[in-house]
């Protein structure tokens, strides 16, 4: 007897920190090895810091030179009213049709910080208030009920979500790299990757980039949550009009200068794989617009630098190919979500149109987040789709349906 216990706890020594026999727990056993988690955020699913030395401002209550790097988003003290126009002059991108890229305004340096930090995307508010919250609680779910632990078998890969692929190559490389490390600083486990709306398809570009032996080496399996794969009608109607973020005291109108100005915008636009060139998206007295003549509508509206984004990103969104790795696709629909513009006048450029609603989760429409399911056919690996009702775009990432879901998939490793 003593001579098993000796080897027992020799085991135990050498393994250190890994489970080698499962724990009961309330809802089953613990995995032999938990595969290690990096969260990918969606728009505005990354904190951001600025620093200041500009030439000007746009009011005098602004700041024009800061010696520190202060965060800029999220940062709720800076959406009230005159210090947005602030918020809007520093965040907003300024198109060059040269280089075919974006650039901050004069005087004004952004950074994303806290990369592989899991914390920096569970909270995109620094301070941790309630509006602020991200994957908290699917972090804190797998923390408490399977055992992980941050900036170990938990990480995060935020970006500068203003910006498109064509300008985020250096997340590709360093996603790369993240995945790798994490996999050795596991013990050589096989990575999950959880992705939520337009993380979805950053993370399908990483894959369909990457070699099969790469993918069957590192990665166990990819959890989807709202991914916006195919883009969204909204991104059209936020061109048009803007939007107030769902907060009361924001206006679409305010918030519109800013965000048009983000190439992410034009990348997000619905995908040609999954609206019909004939579609009608926009009605006027004067002209209906199909999905075809989305760039007259651009010119139309006097916004044509959206369709020169558009098309900076075009060879990105017109691969649709599957990850080619086990794929858990989450999503809700049953909810109102734009999919068209009724204008009551010809002046479209200065009018705010009549929204009309179809189905999906509130943001991204339903033929979108379904769209995962073209995949089933096309790769080996195993594909399953998971719907939940009327759970809101955001606020599904704390619907305990969606924390349970994760958890039983995590459960086994």
């Amino acid at each position: 007897m003593h001579y098993y216990c000796n080897i027992f706890l020799l085991i135990l020594l050498y393994c250190e920190k890994c489970v080698i026999f499962s724990f009961p727990m309330e809802d089953g056993p613990v995995p032999v090895q938990l595969s290690p988690v990096i969260f990918v955020p969606g728009d505005g699913g990354s904190q951001v810091d600025a620093r200041l030395d500009k030439p000007s401002v746009v009011h005098y209550i602004c700041d024009k030179k800061t010696d520190n790097w202060f965060n800029i988003w999220l940062n709720m003290e800076l959406l009230v009213p005159y210090v947005i126009d602030c918020f809007i002059d520093n965040v907003k991108l300024y198109y060059d049709n040269v280089t075919r890229t974006t650039h901050n305004a004069p005087g004004v340096e952004l950074r994303i910080p806290g990369w592989g930090n899991s914390e920096v995307v569970e909270y995109i508010d620094p301070s941790k208030a309630s509006k602020g919250a991200y994957f908290i609680n699917i972090a804190d779910g797998l923390v408490t009920a399977l055992g992980y632990e941050r900036r170990r078998n938990l990480k995060g890969a935020p970006y500068d979500f203003r910006k498109a692929p064509n300008e985020n190559k250096d997340w590709f490389i360093n996603m790369k790299k993240l995945v790798e490390d994490t996999y050795q600083q596991n013990n050589n486990t096989r990575v999950t990757l959880v992705t939520h709306s337009m993380g979805s398809p950053m993370t399908l570009l990483l894959l369909q980039y990457q070699s099969q032996e790469w993918k069957t080496k590192y990665i166990r399996r990819m959890i989807s949550i709202a991914g916006a794969w195919a883009g969204t009608f909204k991104a059209v109607k936020v061109f048009a009009m803007g939007d107030d973020l769902g907060a009361f005291a924001l206006s679409a109108k305010t918030m519109r200068d800013q965000q048009i100005s983000s190439p992410s915008l034009a990348y997000l636009l619905p995908s040609p794989y999954f609206w019909k060139d004939g579609e009608v998206l926009i009605q006027t007295p004067g002209k209906n617009y199909t999905f075809s003549e989305l760039e007259q509508y651009f010119n139309d509206i006097n916004y044509p630098t959206a369709w020169e984004m558009r098309k900076d990103n075009i060879k990105y969104v017109s691969n649709f190919s599957p990850p080619d790795v086990e794929l858990h696709c989450i999503y809700s629909t049953g909810l109102p979500t734009v999919e068209g513009l009724i204008y009551k006048t010809n002046d479209i450029a200065n009018e705010v149109p009549k929204l009309i609603y179809g189905d999906g989760d509130g943001t991204v429409n339903s033929r979108s987040l379904q769209s995962c399911n073209q995949w089933k056919a096309l790769q080996k690996p195993e594909i399953k789709s998971i719907e939940v009702s009327n759970a809101e775009h955001m606020k599904i990432l704390a619907d305990e349906r969606v924390i349970k879901t994760i958890q039983d998939i995590m459960r086994y490793g």
